[in-house]
Protein backbone atom coordinates (compact mmCIF):
# COMPACT_ATOMS: atom_id res chain seq x y z
CA UNK A 1 0.00 0.00 0.00
CA UNK A 2 2.95 2.32 0.61
CA UNK A 3 3.58 2.35 -3.15
CA UNK A 4 -0.08 3.00 -3.97
CA UNK A 5 -0.28 6.17 -1.89
CA UNK A 6 2.97 7.72 -3.07
CA UNK A 7 2.36 11.30 -4.25
CA UNK A 8 2.20 11.71 -8.01
CA UNK A 9 2.92 15.46 -7.98
CA UNK A 10 5.36 17.54 -5.99
CA UNK A 11 2.52 19.62 -4.52
CA UNK A 12 1.10 16.43 -2.96
CA UNK A 13 4.35 15.56 -1.19
CA UNK A 14 4.07 15.70 2.60
CA UNK A 15 6.99 16.76 4.77
CA UNK A 16 10.49 18.23 4.34
CA UNK A 17 9.38 21.85 3.79
CA UNK A 18 13.02 22.98 4.16
CA UNK A 19 13.77 21.08 0.94
CA UNK A 20 10.61 21.31 -1.17
CA UNK A 21 8.88 24.42 0.16
CA UNK A 22 8.65 27.66 -1.81
CA UNK A 23 12.07 28.75 -3.11
CA UNK A 24 13.76 25.80 -1.35
CA UNK A 25 16.63 23.96 -3.08
CA UNK A 26 14.96 20.80 -4.39
CA UNK A 27 11.82 22.63 -5.55
CA UNK A 28 13.98 25.12 -7.45
CA UNK A 29 16.10 22.31 -8.89
CA UNK A 30 12.98 20.53 -10.20
CA UNK A 31 11.41 23.75 -11.48
CA UNK A 32 14.56 24.68 -13.39
CA UNK A 33 15.11 21.06 -14.57
CA UNK A 34 18.62 21.17 -13.13
CA UNK A 35 19.08 17.74 -11.63
CA UNK A 36 22.40 16.73 -10.11
CA UNK A 37 23.71 13.80 -8.10
CA UNK A 38 22.70 13.89 -4.45
CA UNK A 39 22.44 11.88 -1.25
CA UNK A 40 19.28 11.86 0.87
CA UNK A 41 20.16 11.29 4.53
CA UNK A 42 17.40 10.79 7.06
CA UNK A 43 15.43 8.36 9.22
CA UNK A 44 13.19 5.65 7.74
CA UNK A 45 9.78 6.56 6.38
CA UNK A 46 10.42 10.27 5.89
CA UNK A 47 9.92 10.42 2.11
CA UNK A 48 13.37 9.83 0.58
CA UNK A 49 12.20 7.32 -2.04
CA UNK A 50 8.98 9.20 -2.81
CA UNK A 51 10.82 12.45 -3.41
CA UNK A 52 13.40 10.75 -5.65
CA UNK A 53 10.57 9.35 -7.80
CA UNK A 54 8.92 12.76 -7.93
CA UNK A 55 12.15 14.36 -9.14
CA UNK A 56 12.19 11.87 -12.01
CA UNK A 57 8.50 12.37 -12.79
CA UNK A 58 8.54 16.16 -12.62
CA UNK A 59 11.67 16.44 -14.79
CA UNK A 60 10.59 13.64 -17.10
CA UNK A 61 13.81 11.69 -16.58
CA UNK A 62 14.17 7.89 -16.81
CA UNK A 63 14.29 6.40 -13.32
CA UNK A 64 15.90 3.17 -12.15
CA UNK A 65 15.40 1.92 -8.57
CA UNK A 66 18.00 -0.32 -7.01
CA UNK A 67 18.52 -1.50 -3.45
CA UNK A 68 22.20 -1.64 -2.53
CA UNK A 69 21.46 -4.82 -0.60
CA UNK A 70 20.63 -6.81 -3.72
CA UNK A 71 22.69 -5.33 -6.58
CA UNK A 72 26.36 -5.11 -7.51
CA UNK A 73 28.78 -3.88 -10.17
CA UNK A 74 27.31 -6.20 -12.80
CA UNK A 75 23.85 -4.63 -12.43
CA UNK A 76 25.26 -1.10 -12.65
CA UNK A 77 27.29 -2.02 -15.75
CA UNK A 78 24.17 -3.45 -17.38
CA UNK A 79 22.30 -0.18 -16.83
CA UNK A 80 25.24 1.93 -18.06
CA UNK A 81 25.48 -0.16 -21.25
CA UNK A 82 21.78 0.29 -21.92
CA UNK A 83 22.05 4.05 -21.41
CA UNK A 84 25.02 4.31 -23.76
CA UNK A 85 23.21 2.20 -26.38
CA UNK A 86 20.07 4.33 -25.94
CA UNK A 87 18.04 1.28 -24.96
CA UNK A 88 16.56 2.93 -21.91
CA UNK A 89 15.21 6.10 -23.54
CA UNK A 90 11.64 4.78 -23.68
CA UNK A 91 11.39 5.07 -19.89
CA UNK A 92 11.15 8.84 -20.30
CA UNK A 93 7.62 10.24 -20.57
CA UNK A 94 8.59 12.69 -23.33
CA UNK A 95 11.88 12.32 -25.18
CA UNK A 96 12.00 16.05 -25.87
CA UNK A 97 12.17 16.96 -22.18
CA UNK A 98 14.55 14.13 -21.41
CA UNK A 99 17.03 15.56 -23.95
CA UNK A 100 16.69 18.96 -22.36
CA UNK A 101 18.05 17.62 -19.05
CA UNK A 102 21.22 16.42 -20.80
CA UNK A 103 21.30 13.50 -18.38
CA UNK A 104 21.26 9.75 -18.97
CA UNK A 105 19.05 8.47 -16.19
CA UNK A 106 18.37 8.92 -12.51
CA UNK A 107 19.74 5.92 -10.64
CA UNK A 108 18.17 5.73 -7.19
CA UNK A 109 20.29 3.61 -4.89
CA UNK A 110 18.48 2.81 -1.67
CA UNK A 111 20.64 2.00 1.37
CA UNK A 112 23.74 3.28 -0.42
CA UNK A 113 25.67 2.76 2.82
CA UNK A 114 25.54 -0.98 2.11
CA UNK A 115 27.61 -0.55 -1.07
CA UNK A 116 31.25 -1.35 -0.31
CA UNK A 117 34.19 0.86 -1.33
CA UNK A 118 34.87 -0.97 -4.60
CA UNK A 119 31.21 -0.79 -5.63
CA UNK A 120 31.08 2.92 -4.84
CA UNK A 121 34.36 3.47 -6.76
CA UNK A 122 32.76 1.84 -9.78
CA UNK A 123 30.01 4.48 -9.82
CA UNK A 124 32.43 7.41 -9.91
CA UNK A 125 33.17 7.84 -13.65
CA UNK A 126 29.51 7.47 -14.62
CA UNK A 127 28.38 10.01 -12.04
CA UNK A 128 31.14 12.37 -13.12
CA UNK A 129 30.38 12.24 -16.86
CA UNK A 130 26.61 12.46 -16.34
CA UNK A 131 25.76 8.99 -17.64
CA UNK A 132 24.13 8.41 -14.26
CA UNK A 133 22.55 11.01 -12.04
CA UNK A 134 22.86 9.29 -8.69
CA UNK A 135 20.38 9.75 -5.89
CA UNK A 136 21.51 7.72 -2.90
CA UNK A 137 19.34 7.22 0.18
CA UNK A 138 20.72 6.33 3.59
CA UNK A 139 19.78 6.30 7.25
CA UNK A 140 23.48 6.41 8.16
CA UNK A 141 25.78 9.42 8.27
CA UNK A 142 27.14 9.64 4.69
CA UNK A 143 30.40 11.11 6.01
CA UNK A 144 31.17 7.64 7.38
CA UNK A 145 29.44 5.46 4.79
CA UNK A 146 30.05 7.09 1.40
CA UNK A 147 33.60 7.33 0.04
CA UNK A 148 34.90 10.94 -0.14
CA UNK A 149 35.37 11.04 -3.96
CA UNK A 150 31.76 10.02 -4.53
CA UNK A 151 30.42 12.21 -1.72
CA UNK A 152 32.24 15.23 -3.17
CA UNK A 153 30.32 14.76 -6.42
CA UNK A 154 26.97 14.72 -4.64
CA UNK A 155 25.05 17.26 -2.65
CA UNK A 156 23.79 15.96 0.68
CA UNK A 157 20.23 16.78 1.75
CA UNK A 158 19.21 16.06 5.33
CA UNK A 159 15.67 14.74 5.83
CA UNK A 160 13.80 15.11 9.12
CA UNK A 161 11.36 12.75 10.81
CA UNK A 162 7.80 13.66 9.92
CA UNK A 163 5.84 15.76 12.41
CA UNK A 164 2.64 14.48 14.03
CA UNK A 165 0.56 16.71 11.75
CA UNK A 166 2.31 15.30 8.68
CA UNK A 167 1.79 11.71 9.86
CA UNK A 168 -1.94 12.45 10.37
CA UNK A 169 -2.16 13.71 6.77
CA UNK A 170 -0.54 10.51 5.52
CA UNK A 171 -2.87 8.37 7.65
CA UNK A 172 -5.88 10.16 6.11
CA UNK A 173 -4.50 9.53 2.63
CA UNK A 174 -3.83 5.85 3.44
CA UNK A 175 -7.42 5.30 4.59
CA UNK A 176 -8.59 5.93 1.02
CA UNK A 177 -6.51 2.98 -0.23
CA UNK A 178 -7.06 0.38 2.51
CA UNK A 179 -9.90 -1.43 0.78
CA UNK A 180 -11.30 -1.06 -2.75
CA UNK A 181 -14.82 0.43 -2.94
CA UNK A 182 -15.06 0.55 0.86
CA UNK A 183 -14.92 3.72 2.94
CA UNK A 184 -12.69 2.90 5.89
CA UNK A 185 -12.95 5.12 8.95
CA UNK A 186 -10.69 5.64 11.94
CA UNK A 187 -11.34 7.59 15.12
CA UNK A 188 -9.17 10.54 16.07
CA UNK A 189 -8.10 8.63 19.17
CA UNK A 190 -6.83 5.75 17.02
CA UNK A 191 -5.06 8.18 14.68
CA UNK A 192 -3.35 9.85 17.63
CA UNK A 193 -2.25 6.49 19.03
CA UNK A 194 -0.88 5.38 15.66
CA UNK A 195 0.91 8.72 15.20
CA UNK A 196 2.67 8.31 18.54
CA UNK A 197 3.63 4.72 17.73
CA UNK A 198 4.94 5.66 14.26
CA UNK A 199 7.32 8.22 15.77
CA UNK A 200 7.77 10.18 12.53
CA UNK A 201 7.92 7.10 10.27
CA UNK A 202 5.21 7.20 7.59
CA UNK A 203 5.97 3.71 6.34
CA UNK A 204 5.41 2.25 9.78
CA UNK A 205 2.03 4.00 10.08
CA UNK A 206 0.95 2.80 6.61
CA UNK A 207 2.06 -0.78 7.27
CA UNK A 208 0.17 -0.83 10.58
CA UNK A 209 -3.02 0.36 8.87
CA UNK A 210 -2.71 -2.22 6.11
CA UNK A 211 -1.92 -5.16 8.40
CA UNK A 212 -4.52 -4.25 11.03
CA UNK A 213 -7.34 -3.92 8.53
CA UNK A 214 -6.33 -7.19 6.85
CA UNK A 215 -6.37 -9.02 10.21
CA UNK A 216 -9.35 -7.42 11.97
CA UNK A 217 -11.36 -5.49 9.38
CA UNK A 218 -11.41 -2.42 11.61
CA UNK A 219 -8.98 0.28 12.76
CA UNK A 220 -9.32 0.92 16.48
CA UNK A 221 -6.75 1.49 19.20
CA UNK A 222 -7.30 -2.07 20.40
CA UNK A 223 -6.95 -3.69 16.96
CA UNK A 224 -3.82 -1.64 16.28
CA UNK A 225 -2.32 -2.80 19.59
CA UNK A 226 -3.18 -6.42 18.78
CA UNK A 227 -1.41 -6.11 15.42
CA UNK A 228 1.66 -4.59 17.03
CA UNK A 229 1.91 -7.63 19.29
CA UNK A 230 1.69 -10.12 16.42
CA UNK A 231 5.19 -11.60 16.27
CA UNK A 232 4.97 -12.73 12.67
CA UNK A 233 4.36 -9.14 11.60
CA UNK A 234 7.00 -7.60 13.81
CA UNK A 235 10.11 -9.65 13.06
CA UNK A 236 12.21 -7.92 10.43
CA UNK A 237 15.75 -7.10 11.45
CA UNK A 238 16.21 -4.86 8.41
CA UNK A 239 12.84 -3.15 8.74
CA UNK A 240 10.94 -1.22 11.39
CA UNK A 241 11.91 -3.61 14.22
CA UNK A 242 15.53 -2.77 13.48
CA UNK A 243 14.84 0.89 14.25
CA UNK A 244 12.47 0.21 17.15
CA UNK A 245 15.10 -1.86 18.93
CA UNK A 246 17.99 0.58 18.51
CA UNK A 247 15.64 3.34 19.70
CA UNK A 248 14.78 1.32 22.84
CA UNK A 249 18.48 0.61 23.38
CA UNK A 250 19.47 4.30 23.28
CA UNK A 251 16.52 5.41 25.42
CA UNK A 252 17.31 2.75 28.03
CA UNK A 253 20.93 3.96 28.27
CA UNK A 254 19.62 7.53 28.49
CA UNK A 255 17.48 6.44 31.44
CA UNK A 256 20.58 4.88 33.09
CA UNK A 257 18.88 1.47 32.98
CA UNK A 258 21.73 -0.99 32.39
CA UNK A 259 19.45 -4.04 32.50
CA UNK A 260 17.05 -2.78 29.83
CA UNK A 261 20.01 -1.58 27.73
CA UNK A 262 21.61 -5.03 27.87
CA UNK A 263 18.30 -6.71 27.00
CA UNK A 264 17.84 -4.66 23.82
CA UNK A 265 21.51 -5.14 23.01
CA UNK A 266 21.02 -8.92 23.32
CA UNK A 267 18.04 -8.76 20.96
CA UNK A 268 20.08 -6.94 18.33
CA UNK A 269 23.00 -9.35 18.68
CA UNK A 270 20.63 -12.33 18.44
CA UNK A 271 19.11 -10.88 15.25
CA UNK A 272 22.56 -10.50 13.71
CA UNK A 273 22.56 -6.70 13.79
CA UNK A 274 25.72 -5.09 12.40
CA UNK A 275 27.92 -4.47 15.49
CA UNK A 276 29.32 -1.31 13.90
CA UNK A 277 25.79 0.08 13.62
CA UNK A 278 25.32 -0.42 17.37
CA UNK A 279 28.79 0.91 18.25
CA UNK A 280 28.30 4.00 16.08
CA UNK A 281 25.17 4.89 18.03
CA UNK A 282 27.14 4.48 21.24
CA UNK A 283 29.78 6.94 20.01
CA UNK A 284 27.06 9.50 19.30
CA UNK A 285 25.46 8.87 22.70
CA UNK A 286 28.79 9.44 24.48
CA UNK A 287 28.94 13.05 23.29
CA UNK A 288 25.26 13.88 22.97
CA UNK A 289 24.11 12.62 26.37
CA UNK A 290 27.19 12.22 28.57
CA UNK A 291 29.40 14.96 27.18
CA UNK A 292 31.49 16.92 29.68
CA UNK A 293 30.15 15.01 32.67
CA UNK A 294 32.58 12.22 31.77
CA UNK A 295 34.71 13.08 28.70
CA UNK A 296 36.35 9.64 28.73
CA UNK A 297 32.99 8.14 27.70
CA UNK A 298 33.79 9.14 24.12
CA UNK A 299 37.16 7.38 24.40
CA UNK A 300 35.50 4.19 25.63
CA UNK A 301 32.79 4.33 22.93
CA UNK A 302 35.42 4.80 20.22
CA UNK A 303 37.42 1.87 21.55
CA UNK A 304 34.28 -0.30 21.50
CA UNK A 305 33.79 0.68 17.86
CA UNK A 306 37.42 -0.16 17.09
CA UNK A 307 37.11 -3.52 18.89
CA UNK A 308 34.00 -4.42 16.88
CA UNK A 309 35.79 -3.41 13.69
CA UNK A 310 38.85 -5.51 14.56
CA UNK A 311 37.32 -8.57 16.21
CA UNK A 312 33.78 -8.98 14.87
CA UNK A 313 31.17 -11.44 16.09
CA UNK A 314 30.82 -13.40 18.27
CA UNK A 315 33.53 -12.03 20.59
CA UNK A 316 32.81 -8.33 20.00
CA UNK A 317 29.43 -8.83 21.71
CA UNK A 318 31.40 -8.76 24.97
CA UNK A 319 32.91 -5.39 24.01
CA UNK A 320 29.45 -4.03 23.21
CA UNK A 321 28.15 -5.20 26.60
CA UNK A 322 31.12 -3.62 28.38
CA UNK A 323 30.54 -0.29 26.62
CA UNK A 324 26.79 -0.42 27.17
CA UNK A 325 27.05 -0.80 30.93
CA UNK A 326 29.73 1.91 31.09
CA UNK A 327 27.63 4.42 29.14
CA UNK A 328 24.38 3.60 30.92
CA UNK A 329 26.10 4.08 34.29
CA UNK A 330 27.82 7.35 33.38
CA UNK A 331 26.62 10.79 34.56
CA UNK A 332 24.78 13.04 32.09
CA UNK A 333 25.64 16.48 30.75
CA UNK A 334 24.21 17.70 27.45
CA UNK A 335 25.46 21.28 27.76
CA UNK A 336 28.06 21.01 24.98
CA UNK A 337 25.43 19.54 22.64
CA UNK A 338 22.94 22.28 23.56
CA UNK A 339 25.67 24.91 23.07
CA UNK A 340 26.37 23.62 19.57
CA UNK A 341 22.69 23.78 18.63
CA UNK A 342 22.44 27.36 19.97
CA UNK A 343 25.50 28.41 17.97
CA UNK A 344 24.08 26.75 14.84
CA UNK A 345 20.87 28.74 15.23
CA UNK A 346 22.88 31.97 15.21
CA UNK A 347 24.80 30.81 12.14
CA UNK A 348 21.50 30.09 10.40
CA UNK A 349 20.03 33.42 11.54
CA UNK A 350 22.96 35.73 10.80
CA UNK A 351 24.92 33.85 8.15
CA UNK A 352 28.67 34.43 7.84
CA UNK A 353 29.22 37.40 10.14
CA UNK A 354 32.56 39.21 9.63
CA UNK A 355 35.32 37.62 11.73
CA UNK A 356 37.10 40.20 13.94
CA UNK A 357 40.23 41.49 12.17
CA UNK A 358 42.61 40.52 14.97
CA UNK A 359 41.57 36.85 14.59
CA UNK A 360 42.14 36.74 10.85
CA UNK A 361 45.26 35.18 9.37
CA UNK A 362 47.56 37.80 7.76
CA UNK A 363 48.79 35.60 4.90
CA UNK A 364 50.01 38.52 2.74
CA UNK A 365 51.56 41.92 3.44
CA UNK A 366 48.41 43.63 2.18
CA UNK A 367 46.28 41.68 4.65
CA UNK A 368 48.61 42.69 7.46
CA UNK A 369 48.48 46.30 6.29
CA UNK A 370 44.68 46.47 6.44
CA UNK A 371 44.62 45.05 9.97
CA UNK A 372 44.51 41.27 9.69
CA UNK A 373 45.92 39.80 12.90
CA UNK A 374 46.51 43.25 14.42
CA UNK A 375 46.20 43.17 18.21
CA UNK A 376 45.99 39.39 18.43
CA UNK A 377 46.96 37.99 21.83
CA UNK A 378 47.72 34.31 22.27
CA UNK A 379 46.26 34.34 25.77
CA UNK A 380 43.75 37.20 25.78
CA UNK A 381 41.85 38.57 28.74
CA UNK A 382 38.92 36.24 29.39
CA UNK A 383 36.57 39.24 29.48
CA UNK A 384 37.29 40.05 25.83
CA UNK A 385 34.85 38.48 23.38
CA UNK A 386 36.29 36.78 20.31
CA UNK A 387 32.90 36.55 18.63
CA UNK A 388 31.81 38.71 15.68
CA UNK A 389 30.63 42.19 16.64
CA UNK A 390 26.93 41.34 16.43
CA UNK A 391 27.34 38.43 18.84
CA UNK A 392 29.69 40.00 21.39
CA UNK A 393 28.91 38.84 24.91
CA UNK A 394 26.87 35.86 23.68
CA UNK A 395 27.30 32.74 25.84
CA UNK A 396 26.53 29.33 24.33
CA UNK A 397 28.23 26.98 26.75
CA UNK A 398 27.48 27.11 30.46
CA UNK A 399 29.03 24.55 32.78
CA UNK A 400 26.43 22.43 34.49
CA UNK A 401 26.23 22.10 38.24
Amino acid sequence: MADKIRPQRLNDFIGQPHLVGKDKPLRLSIKQTKIFSMVFWGPPGCGKTSLARLIATETDTPFIFFSAVSVGKKDIKNIVDKVKNKQIEQLSITKQKAKKTKRGIILFLDEIHRFNKLQQDYLLPYVEDGTLTLIGATTENPSFEVIPPLLSRCRVFVFNSLSDKEIIKIINRALKFVAPKVKVSMSQKAKDWLTTMANGDARQAITMIENTYRLYGRLTVQSLKETLQSKHLRFDKKGEEHYNTISAFIKSMRASDSDASLYYLARMIDAGEDPLFIARRMVIFASEDIGMALPTALVVANEVFRACETIGYPECAINLAHGTVYLASAPRDGTSYDALRAAQKDVERFGNLPIPLHLRNPVTKLMKKVGYGCGYEQYPDKTKSLLPEKLKGKIYYRKSG
